[in-house]
């Protein structure tokens, strides 16, 4: 079983963390039955957010019996001092528990830092004093922001999205984490669905001793794959695993949606983060998914776009959205004439 050490917390966890945000879509009873499997499995690093609608409740009534032997991240998006705290009494009450491991600032548009004015990271302070938290972190999709807090001092651990899809600035930014003995948590080790070979994914994860994935799942068959991994960890040896991922970062390094949701709502009701990379879901996963009435309806929406900017002005990857969308209607739509042809 690997293990990782994420930097100067000294928390040593699997390197096989539970992303909950999945479990926010299944029952409560699915849910327990997902999270206890992990750690029965040997999973002990779990992450939810007060954002994740009932993520956190499901967690703290499926896990709360064995909080001590667990580790439980949580993030609050709040901009406000006032905010953080409301937040932070509600995720300990529906955690079930009196202290939360790392408690993290949830994508901020900006590196939280004493004597700001907002009071955000002094809130962070008090709590670490008064024994409500342990550690402190930032989540972030903007390599800037990201940067600054590696480079501040001031945060415990990041967390990032990190796949074999990585820009060399990436892979850099996990080195400066080694460096500076920030904990870095990967998220989107999947880039949001579009990687489909679990196995190669881990495998890449493993050769960086100082990350952590944790793998956002809601079907018990997913958990199962990452599960299986532990005792039998794929390897970039396999040939078929190299082939895998050459394949995707050939295909899909550039000017793609990682869907990270950072865009919506949009004032059009369009549904971006699944008609913006619908080109790619298309081709790599049951193509009938997409060619639904529903889905027909989803990637028509695009035509009612008001072409106001609020999309690309909130993209952390500086994405020309509006063009992307206008690109995946017109693939999608010579898709849908290619079918009713045949």
């Amino acid at each position: 079983m690997t293990t990782v050490r994420l930097g100067r917390t000294g928390i040593v966890a699997n390197k096989n963390g539970f992303g909950a945000l999945p479990i926010q879509r299944v029952s409560t009873e699915h849910a327990g039955m997902l999270l206890n499997k992990a750690y029965q499995a040997g999973v002990n690093f779990f992450d939810t957010a007060r954002s994740y609608s009932d993520s956190e409740e499901k967690m703290g009534l499926a896990l709360a019996s064995v909080r001590e032997k667990i580790v439980i991240a949580t993030k609050t998006p709040s901009t406000t001092a006032e905010g953080f705290w409301k937040d932070l009494e509600r995720s300990l009450a529906l955690l079930k528990t009196d202290y939360i491991d790392i408690y993290q600032f949830h994508n901020p548009a900006f590196c939280p830092k004493p004597g700001d004015g907002t009071g955000l990271y002094e809130a962070m302070q008090e709590a670490k004093a008064q024994g409500k938290i342990r550690f402190i972190g930032l989540t972030n999709h903007r390599l800037s922001v990201a940067e600054e807090a590696v480079r501040s001092g001031l945060y415990d651990t990041l967390q990032f999205p990190f796949c074999y899809l990585a820009s060399k600035k990436d892979l850099a930014l996990v080195q400066l984490c080694q460096e500076k003995d920030v904990g870095f948590i990967c998220m989107k080790g999947l880039s949001g669905g579009l990687i489909t070979n679990s196995a190669a994914a881990y495998a890449w994860q493993l050769q960086f001793e100082n990350t952590l994935p944790i793998w956002g799942v809601q079907r018990e068959e997913e958990l199962d794959e990452f599960l299986s991994y532990m005792d039998n960890p794929p390897t970039l040896e396999d040939p078929a695993i190299q082939a895998a991922i050459e394949k995707d970062q050939k295909e899909l390094t550039g000017n793609f949606c990682r869907s990270c949701g950072y865009c919506l709502p949009c004032p059009a009701g369009i549904n971006i983060p699944q008609c913006a990379r619908m080109s790619q879901l298309i081709r790599r996963s049951p193509s009938a998914n997409w060619l639904t009435p529903q889905a027909q309806e989803m990637m028509l929406n695009i035509e009612n776009c008001k072409n106001c900017g609020h999309c690309k002005s909130k993209c952390p990857y500086e994405l020309d959205t509006p063009t992307l969308l206008k690109q995946n209607l017109a693939d999608y739509q010579n898709i849908l004439a290619g079918r009713a042809q045949v």
